[in-house]
C-alpha cells in the first residue's frame, strides 16, 4: 500500500508540475481583427494608446505570457500618463494594468496550449486527481481498525512546519498572488478549463472560474480523505457532505447556469457581510435590473443576513453555517484539515482574534452604510471619504490578501481558519450571537477528563478546550464553529455538542471545592 501511495505522490507532483509550467509556455498574437473587437467593447477612444499597440504589439508573436503582457502594461502607463497630464480624463484606460492585459491576452492565445486544452486538462487535474486518489485511499488499509489516527503528526515535515509545509506556504501564496493580482500570467490555465466553462454559462473560463472549479476539485479529493480519517464518526461524515454540496451545487453550478440564462451571477448561500459587495451600487443596479430573479435576490440576501442567520444561530450555533455550509469553512475543514493543530491557543492570540475579527466587522459595517448613504443620496462619499476609496481598500486588505492570500495561504503556518477565526466578518456577527443568543453548547463532563490535552491541540479556532473540560464548564466561545473535532478525538467522551435551553447554558467558570460551597444545593440549582 505505501507503494501505491509513493507512485499516487509522483503522478500528482508530475500533474502539478506541468500545471505550474504553463505559467510559462503558449504563444500570443493579436491580430488587427481582435485588437480591433477588444477596443470596440472597451470604448476606448485613446488614439496614443491604439498606435503605440498596433505599431509593438498588434500582428506579431510573443512566447509565454510575461513577455506580451509586460509590452501591454508598459504602453497602457506610458499612454494614461500623458493623458493625465493633458488632463483628457476620457482617454484615459481606467482598467487595472494587468485585469486589462489578461482579457486582450485571453482572445489572443494560439498554439499548442490553446488548442489542446482537453490533453492539457487530463496531464493536470486528471493526474493530480489520480495521484491525490491513489495516494489517499490506502490509508483505509495503512490506518488500520476506525479511529482517528494523529501519530507521529508533530513529526512530519508536512504537518508541523517543516520544509514540506512552508513549500506548501509559497506555493499556496504565490497562486493566490497570481489569481489575484497578477491574472494576464495564468491565461493558460483558464484555457484548459474553456470547455467546462463554455458548457456551464456559455462563456470561456475566467480567472474566477478557474478558482472555482479548482476549489471545488480539491474539496472532493480532500473529502475522500476525511471520510476516511472519520469513517466511525456519523457527524463529520454527513459534516463534510454538506459542505461539499453547498460548495459544488449553489456556489459554482447554481451561478455559472444563470449567466447562461443572462442572470446575476449569485451564490444563494453568501451572506452580507462575508459577501461585502452586495450593496455596492453595480450590484443593486445589476439585480433591480434583472426583473423578478433580481429583486428576489435582493430580498433573499437582505432577508439571509437579517432574518435567516440570526434564527439559525440561536437554535443551532454557528455551526450551521461555519462547518455546514460556507465555503470557506469547507475549504478550511478538507484541504486545511491536516494543519488544524497549528493554529495558536495563547491568550495573546484569543486577544489579537478579538480586536482583528470584529474590527473588520466594524469596517464592513461602516462601509456599507457609507456606500448605501452615496448610493441614495448621490453623493460620492461622506465626510471627505469617497467611497470607491474605501470600497477599493477593503477588497484589496480584506477581500484579497486577508480572505486569499493570507486566509488560505497561511493555512501550513498557522493553521487552517485563519480567515474564519481573525478576519471573517461574517464570522464575528455570528458570534456575537451564538456567545449571547444560542442554545448550542459544547458540555463537558470534567470528572471524565484526563487532562490528555488532544482536544485543545486540535481545535482549529485555538480555543483551550482542556480548561474548560477540567472546570466540567460549558464552552460558549463566540469563535466556536462547532466542528466537533474536539468531541471526535476525546479517548473519554467529556465533549458534547448540544442544543439546549438557554437557561445554565453559561456555568459558573470557578473551580468549586467541597469545603467551599453546598454541593446539593448548586446540584439542584442547575437541574431547574
Amino acid at each position: 500500500m505505501k507503494k501505491i501511495q509513493k507512485i499516487g505522490l509522483g503522478i500528482f507532483l508530475i500533474g502539478l508540475s506541468i500545471f505550474t509550467a504553463l505559467v510559462f509556455l503558449g504563444k500570443y498574437e493579436v491580430t488587427p481583427s481582435n485588437f480591433k473587437t477588444f477596443i470596440s467593447s472597451k470604448g476606448i477612444s485613446s488614439e496614443l494608446f491604439i498606435s503605440e499597440m498596433e505599431s509593438k504589439i498588434v500582428g506579431k508573436e510573443f512566447s509565454g505570457p510575461m513577455s506580451i503582457s509586460s509590452e501591454i502594461i508598459a504602453i497602457v502607463k506610458k499612454s494614461n500618463k500623458i493623458h493625465e497630464e493633458k488632463q483628457e480624463w476620457g482617454k484615459k484606460i481606467w482598467d487595472k494594468p494587468h485585469s486589462f492585459s489578461y482579457q486582450l491576452l485571453k482572445a489572443s492565445g494560439k498554439g499548442f496550449v490553446k488548442e489542446n486544452n482537453g490533453l492539457l486538462w487530463w496531464l493536470t487535474f486528471g493526474l493530480g486527481i489520480l495521484g491525490a486518489l491513489l495516494f489517499i485511499i490506502p490509508n483505509v488499509i495503512l490506518l488500520g481498525p476506525e479511529g482517528i489516527k494523529n501519530n507521529g503528526i508533530y513529526h512530519s515535515n508536512a504537518t508541523n512546519r517543516g520544509w514540506i509545509g512552508w513549500s506548501v506556504f509559497v506555493y499556496l501564496v504565490g497562486f493566490y498572488l497570481l489569481l489575484y493580482f497578477l491574472p494576464d500570467y495564468i491565461v493558460n490555465w483558464t484555457y484548459i478549463l474553456d470547455p467546462i466553462s463554455e458548457s456551464l454559462s456559455g462563456n470561456p473560463a475566467s480567472q474566477w472560474f478557474l478558482y472555482g472549479f479548482l476549489y471545488c476539485t480539491v474539496m472532493m479529493v480532500m473529502a475522500v480523505r476525511m471520510y476516511i480519517k472519520y469513517r466511525h464518526n456519523k457527524y463529520q461524515i454527513l459534516r463534510t457532505t454538506s459542505v461539499v454540496f453547498f460548495q459544488i451545487v449553489f456556489a459554482f453550478l447554481i451561478p455559472e447556469i444563470l449567466v447562461r440564462f443572462e442572470k446575476p451571477w449569485y451564490d444563494f448561500k453568501n451572506a452580507f457581510p462575508l459577501d461585502y459587495d452586495f450593496f455596492y451600487s453595480w450590484s443593486l443596479d445589476e439585480l433591480i435590473a434583472s426583473g423578478g430573479l433580481g429583486l428576489f435576490i435582493l430580498i433573499w440576501g437582505i432577508v439571509l443576513t437579517v432574518v435567516v442567520v440570526p434564527v439559525m444561530v440561536y437554535f443551532f450555533g454557528k455551526r450551521w453555517y461555519c462547518s455546514w455550509v460556507c465555503g470557506c469553512g469547507g475549504l478550511a475543514e478538507t484541504l486545511g484539515d491536516p494543519y488544524r493543530q497549528l493554529s495558536d491557543k495563547s491568550l495573546k492570540s484569543w486577544k489579537l482574534e478579538r480586536w482583528l475579527v470584529h474590527g473588520v466587522l466594524v469596517f464592513a459595517l461602516v462601509m456599507t452604510a457609507i456606500t448605501l448613504y452615496a448610493y441614495f443620496s448621490g453623493a460620492e462619499g461622506v465626510l471627505g471619504l469617497k467611497t470607491q476609496t474605501i470600497q477599493d481598500i477593503y477588497g484589496l486588505l480584506i477581500g484579497s490578501i486577508f480572505a486569499g492570500v493570507i486566509g488560505t495561504g497561511f493555512y501550513p503556518i498557522f493553521g487552517n481558519r485563519v480567515w474564519c477565526r481573525f478576519g471573517c466578518p461574517l464570522a464575528a456577527y455570528l458570534g456575537i450571537v451564538q456567545r449571547f443568543k444560542s442554545r448550542f453548547r459544547i458540555t463537558t463532563n470534567g470528572g471524565q477528563c484526563i487532562s490528555c490535552g488532544n482536544c485543545s491541540t486540535y481545535c482549529e479556532m485555538g480555543i483551550d478546550v482542556r480548561a474548560y473540560a477540567q472546570k466540567g464548564e460549558n464552552i460558549v466561545r463566540s469563535s466556536c464553529v462547532g466542528c466537533g473535532i474536539c468531541s471526535a478525538v476525546c479517548p473519554r467522551g467529556v465533549l458534547k455538542l448540544e442544543n439546549g435551553p438557554e437557561n445554565g447554558r453559561i456555568n459558573p467558570t470557578d473551580v468549586l471545592l467541597g469545603n467551599d460551597v453546598d454541593l446539593m444545593t448548586l446540584v439542584n440549582i442547575k437541574r431547574k
